[in-house]
């Protein structure tokens, strides 16, 4: 690899942004998966599911939610794996993580399997016989019995199914509403080459790198060699998913943008120091502040409860117009 260039924090964040195509440059949905690496999945949409938000920072009202299940589900250009969507082109590279053993929680995996031999015996054949089929849609294992969990309950059908997932015995075909389809992955994933996971380990790190433009070492900014630096639009203003790259490493976007990012989800009402699922604000490169909008779907608005700046305010009327659009909501003054 050539060697890497030292850059300035004002070169580093316009970098950043232009790497997440954050610049108003991303042109279409699977080119903007694919250069971001993947979108991560979570069940909190306050706004919309963070896969869409993510989508719509860059792409606005051209983004079509249906378009990512079009490609997800009838073209298969992009793959569902562990909570994430990932370009389909990357599956030797996710074919080489489901198979690594170097974590703890890939032992611990293994050993629930092994240990519930028989439940994994019989969910895949059931799968083979009747699938694909939602988790609820494939009865308990009676010879394993049913003991309370505090996460997965008395029954650990989707436990198990997860730990097939995740060591790509079985994958996620299909969505009913917001359920999971489920089927044996050989039926399909395609056939791959296969790579070993110290190489699959460094292209996904090379990846990773190039995706977020620049990354922090030693107190120096260094930018990957294929970023590119140049000016960001300065008017331009869009609200980040929580789950955003540009601000999943809390502790790098603290260093780019002295912006300290926590969600308060979990923190009792009275303790947050925001709101329940609060967005940062990007205008040009810089992150100015936070807000927290919400989308009642029951009445169709959307209204915001509060905004916090980190420097002088800026007009939030025109992505506000248009998020309320995207969502097909009318905007609560």
């Amino acid at each position: 690899m050539p060697s890497l260039l030292e850059v300035s924090v004002d070169e580093a964040r316009r970098i950043a942004v232009r790497a997440q195509l954050l610049d108003g440059s991303a042109t279409d949905v699977l080119s903007t998966v694919r250069q971001l690496g993947f979108l991560q999945l979570d069940p909190i949409s306050a706004v919309a599911p963070p896969q869409h938000l993510v989508l719509w920072s860059r792409l606005g009202e051209r983004y079509d939610p249906a378009e990512l299940d079009r490609l997800l589900w009838e073209e298969r250009k992009l793959v569902e794996w562990d909570a994430f969507l990932y370009p389909a082109e990357d599956l030797p590279l996710l074919k080489a993580r489901m198979r690594r053993t170097d974590r703890p929680l890939d032992l611990r995996i293994e050993a629930y399997l092994k240990e519930n031999a028989a439940y994994r015996r019989y969910v895949l054949r059931e799968l083979d016989r009747r699938g694909p089929l939602l988790s609820r849609e494939i009865e308990d294992h009676k010879p394993s019995g049913r003991e309370a969990h505090r996460w997965w309950g008395a029954r650990k059908m989707g436990l198990i199914l997860s730990c097939l997932n995740a060591r790509g015995e079985v994958a996620v075909v299909g969505r009913r509403g917001k359920q999971r389809v489920w089927d044996l992955a050989d039926r399909w994933y395609p056939e791959t080459e296969r790579i070993p996971w110290p190489e699959a380990k460094r292209i996904i790190e090379d990846q990773r790198f190039r995706a977020r433009g620049v990354r922090l070492e030693k107190g120096r900014w260094l930018a990957h060699p294929d970023a590119h630096d140049g000016p960001v639009p300065r008017t331009r203003t869009t609200f980040l998913s929580p789950f955003d790259q540009l601000v999943a490493d809390r502790d790098r976007a603290e260093a780019l943008w002295g912006f300290v990012y926590r969600l308060e989800m979990y923190v009792p009402k009275a303790k947050r120091e925001y709101g329940y699922y609060v967005l940062p604000i990007l205008r040009g490169e810089r992150v100015v502040g936070r807000i927290e909008p919400v989308h009642d779907r029951k009445t169709g608005t959307l209204r915001v409860l509060g905004t916090w700046w980190e420097g002088k305010p800026v007009s939030l009327d025109k992505p506000l117009r248009s998020l309320a659009r995207w969502l097909d909501a009318r905007l609560e003054s």
